[in-house]
């Protein structure tokens, strides 16, 4: 299993760049595939489907890689705990994104990061908040002040989605935090594997509950999209984020998360035909600083990056 907690920084060749920049890109593009599978599926549908096919490849592959499955004696009250984290999380994720825009979800997931930070620094005593991280925070949250400032078009849906991925990105900080806690009792790709596969029944229970309709309709364009949530977003990006980790360390690679934000509403706009307004592109522009700020030259644990994205 490449090791996820690296925190060695080595330069990026001009190939790994490129490449690590595709990646945050793709990663980017999963709030417009969610989207866009939501307009035949229900989403806790979406999710169960999405994350049951995930959880198969990556057991395949670790299986294949023969890497640990075995959690060892008295850690599973903690997966457990990681578990229920990540269920909330991806289902108020999921949940959100029906009711708003693919751009406006991916800026309001951005602001993990800020959320992560407060967190540690209350939690974590060796994670306090520098004056750097501080400012970084207070550009994320003035960029999602100007999301909410937005109004044109907008109705209250929108603002009940906003919310509701507000709560989930808060979640997922605190996830975040927690797994920093506990991750030295895993091998980090059991964090991502059995949380997952714990998930989707819980997913697949919300359905049956909350969906108004599991399966509407199903064309090549909505099977195209669960694929790629899946099988790129989830699978393939979970690999090869890995593979970049082991070689070239976390801040090398975090170096280029400001991308992610940046493709998932410029996708929104171009794919979906969703409004990106003056107050979008400020919030964007804002959030992006905040993220480099507060990345930039600074290590993080690889694995809580690739925990719980939406």
């Amino acid at each position: 299993m490449p090791d996820a907690t690296v925190t060695a920084s080595h330069d990026l060749p001009l190939p790994a760049a490129l490449f690590t920049i595709f990646l945050c890109a793709l990663f980017g593009a999963n709030a417009v595939a969610i989207k866009i599978s939501l307009a035949g599926l229900g989403p806790f549908t979406n999710a169960g489907i999405r994350f049951g096919i995930s959880t198969v490849v990556i057991f395949f592959w670790a299986l294949i890689g023969r890497r640990g499955l075995r959690i060892r004696r008295g850690r599973m009250p903690a997966m457990l705990t990681v578990t229920l984290f990540f269920a909330a999380q991806l289902s108020l994720f999921y949940l959100g994104l029906s009711k708003t825009n693919a751009s406006r979800g991916t800026l309001l997931a951005n602001l993990q990061p800020f959320f992560t930070l407060f967190l540690a620094h209350l939690f974590i005593p060796s994670d306090r908040i520098t004056i750097r991280k501080l400012i970084g925070i207070c550009l994320g949250f003035s960029g999602v002040a100007f999301v909410f400032m937005e109004t044109a078009g907008i109705t209250a849906d929108f603002r009940t989605g906003d919310l509701t991925i507000l709560c989930a990105t808060f979640l997922w900080a605190c996830s975040a935090v927690y797994v920093k806690r506990i991750i030295h009792d895993f091998q980090p790709f059991q964090l991502v594997l059995y949380p997952m596969a714990l998930s989707v029944p819980i997913f697949f229970a919300e359905a049956l509950l909350w969906d108004p309709v599991m399966v509407g309709h199903v064309n090549l364009e909505i099977i195209g999209a669960l694929l790629y949530q899946s099988l790129i977003s989830a699978a393939f990006g979970f690999v090869a984020w890995n593979s970049l980790l082991k070689r070239y360390g976390t801040v090398a690679l975090h170096s280029f998360l400001f991308i992610m934000p940046v493709s998932g509403v410029v996708l929104g706009g171009v794919w979906l035909n969703e409004p990106i307004t003056p107050k979008i592109l400020t919030a964007l522009l804002l959030i992006v600083a905040g993220i480099l700020t507060i990345h930039l030259r600074t290590g993080r644990r690889g694995i809580l990056f690739f925990l719980y994205r939406g």
